[in-house]
């Protein structure tokens, strides 16, 4: 006799897969996720990527919204072996005089060293810093529902909803406007787009309420804790089976995918509405990263101190140098001196690399697909920070764009927020759907970083494609 079918298969292992298994395990459906690689995570994991001893994350590094998320509060991941490292600076941003833009806990220090700033920084992120857990609630709210708060989200929406261009006009010093810029550039589009100072405010409260911590041990610990919840709660959690047909999946009532709207195509083929499939066709990437980790014989020498204890040091000097580099992958070209995210987790959690030594990641932003290895760019740009950072590398590792997808096939092009963020998508992905989760077709649902709210770790996609599943399944009886 052939087995009874699932409530519920999840393929993909990511955050937001596993939320989905988790959100359905704990309400009583027999759940399997199945991961093609062989290890659960996607681009939440752990490797040594460079030598024996050295933990590099992944991908995700930064677990900025965990604490936050609707999905991770009040759940005691702890209890799971997950402890969170918080850096003095949750990020810094140095200029060429040796001195670094930075933000701490607390708004008013963080608006000291904005000199003259100072009133215009305080008036907003104070009360934004408040109300932060409302905030967040709302924007990584998976359906579209009224909004708790609406006065504090009125005054989100009034400042982020232009472009960071014109958002750091409210401030006087290159430094604040230079500190703005690198966040909103998170956004991975042109600072003159829409919504891009959005992008830069959310993740500054966020730093503000939460530190930007990183899991001591690498970001696998956080995934492993998932994994252990879905089953103590009775889900399964299968690794190194790849899905390329529907006819390798077990009988299931629900099947989502935490995959690229594009393979979820693949696989399901013509069971999609054909309106659903030409979506998807139309559905735009943002551009891709190039990412480098390092083993370290020491720690980076900035020239600015305060970046010496910051988590993450955005380096691209001042605001229209960012401005420049997101403007020229958007136009698709590799710019000369790209801005770069740099993730430093050694400073806090000494398990990463042997004593005395550290590992470091960065990654700067490239055209979709792109094939250039950016490494030597990136280090010049660490280096004019950091001077003597490259006599301290032991080993790197670089993966391009193109390389990126090879790896997790999430990630379009090397598209780490799973489509671009512009004003269309940020309302509406991967199709114009009321329930962004459901595909049209009975029993087939997208989970992944293309649904709302997108990209991060905060596991919002599967919890809102989990609460469509439970609903059409109570339905159909």
């Amino acid at each position: 006799m052939s087995a009874a079918p699932l409530d519920a298969v999840v393929v993909g292992s990511g955050p937001n897969g596993l939320a989905a298994a988790l959100q359905l395990a704990r309400a009583g459906l027999s759940v399997e996720v199945i991961e093609g690689m062989q290890s659960a995570g996607g681009g939440c994991r752990t490797q040594e990527l460079t030598l024996p001893g050295f933990h590099h994350d992944v991908c995700s590094t930064v677990q900025s919204m965990v604490s936050l998320s609707p999905f991770f509060v009040g759940m005691d991941l702890e209890r799971f072996g997950v402890r969170e490292c918080r850096p003095d600076i949750a990020f810094a941003h140095p200029l060429d005089d040796g001195r670094a833009a930075f933000v701490v806990g607390d708004v008013k220090e963080t608006a000291l060293g904005l000199g003259s700033d100072a009133a215009a920084y305080t008036s907003l992120f104070g009360p934004l810093l408040k109300v932060a857990p409302t905030l967040a609630s709302n924007v990584l709210a998976p359906l579209r529902t009224f909004p708790k708060g609406p006065v504090s989200m009125a005054r989100f929406g009034l400042a982020g909803l232009p472009s960071a261009t014109r958002f750091v006009r409210r401030f006087k010093n290159d430094d604040t406007k230079a500190l703005m810029g690198g966040v909103a550039a998170h956004a991975m589009m042109a600072l003159d787009a829409p919504l891009t100072a959005a992008f830069g405010i959310f993740l500054t409260v966020t730093a503000h309420a939460t530190g930007w911590p990183v899991v001591e041990g690498g970001s696998g610990r956080l995934v492993d804790a998932l994994v252990a919840q879905i089953e103590v709660a009775g889900g399964v959690v299968s690794t190194g089976r790849w899905i390329e047909e529907f006819s390798d999946l077990p009988p299931a009532r629900a099947t989502l995918f935490d995959t690229s709207p594009e393979t979820l195509v693949s696989v399901a083929g013509n069971r999609l509405p054909a309106s659903y499939r030409k979506a998807v066709e139309r559905f735009k990437h943002a551009p891709g990263v190039c990412k480098v980790d390092w083993a370290l014989s020491g720690p980076v020498p900035w020239t600015a101190p305060e970046c010496r204890r910051a988590g993450t040091v955005h380096v691209g000097g001042t605001f229209e140098e960012v401005a420049k580099s997101e403007a020229d992958v958007i136009a698709g070209r590799h710019t000369e001196k790209p801005f770069c995210l740099v993730v430093q987790p050694s400073i806090i959690d000494s398990t990463r690399a042997p004593v005395g030594h550290q590992t470091l990641w960065a990654y700067c932003h490239v055209p979709n697909g792109s094939t250039v290895d950016m490494t030597s760019r990136i280090e010049d740009q660490i280096e004019r920070f950091a001077p003597g950072f490259k006599d301290l590398v032991l080993a790197r590792a670089t993966i391009t764009a193109q390389e990126g997808e090879t790896h997790n096939p999430n990630y379009v092009g090397g598209d780490i927020n799973g489509g671009a963020g512009n004003l269309r998508q940020t309302l509406f992905r991967p199709a114009i759907r009321w329930n962004p989760y459901r595909t049209g077709a009975t029993g087939l649902y997208l989970c992944s970083a293309s649904t709302p709210p997108g990209g991060g770790v905060h596991g919002m996609c599967g919890v809102g494609a989990a609460k469509a599943v439970l609903q059409d399944l109570k339905r159909s009886g």
